[in-house]
């Protein structure tokens, strides 16, 4: 839950992408929670400021963010690393070290739940580590969608537009690097 003192600095903003509208938030320290595109904007803001009564619009938060995710969706190879700040304090610790172990699955590649929990030293947590996934509030930034089932098998994908989505962004991402 995001604290009532934090919720006064949030900012977001609503953007089209090629794929629709995409949403960013966040406050000082950095995102706090993304949006993965959808047809309306109204929908985005209703996901994207879930818990967040206090957020206020600004077209310009973290336009080089915008522009590099709109990029990602037009065509370019555009991996959104680890540069690009992120806030996890409203997560556990184990949680915030899946996540940010995540970041490091790069364009293209994909892992599975297995392997991820293997870098976190961790080797008999797969569970553990999609049910943090699950939970992930910036997907795209932490990009979630590129972790797999022990079978190849696309396992789960909690953020909007939920499977048939993770599946569209991994055929994405394949075009891009061919």
């Amino acid at each position: 839950m995001i604290s009532e003192k934090m919720q006064k600095a949030v900012n977001y903003v609503i953007f089209p992408v090629k794929w629709g509208h995409f949403g960013l938030a966040g406050g000082e320290k950095g995102l706090l929670r993304t949006c993965l595109p959808g047809p309306r904007s109204e929908e985005i803001k209703g996901c994207l400021l879930k818990d967040i009564p206090f957020a206020q619009f600004n077209s310009s938060f973290l336009k080089q963010v915008q522009e590099q995710i709109a990029a990602y969706f037009e065509g370019p190879a555009v991996d959104l690393g680890p540069e690009i700040p992120v806030d996890l304090s409203g997560l556990t610790h184990f949680q915030a070290v899946v996540l940010t172990a995540c970041r490091q699955v790069k364009l293209g590649q994909t892992i599975t739940y297995a392997e991820l929990a293997e870098r976190i030293g961790r080797p008999n947590a797969a569970r553990a580590v999609g049910n943090a996934l699950a939970k992930n509030p910036l997907p795209l930034i932490i990009p979630c969608h590129r972790i797999l089932r022990s079978d190849s098998g696309l396992g789960g994908f909690s953020a909007p537009g939920g499977i048939k989505l993770k599946a569209r962004l991994l055929v994405h991402e394949r075009a891009l690097l061919e």
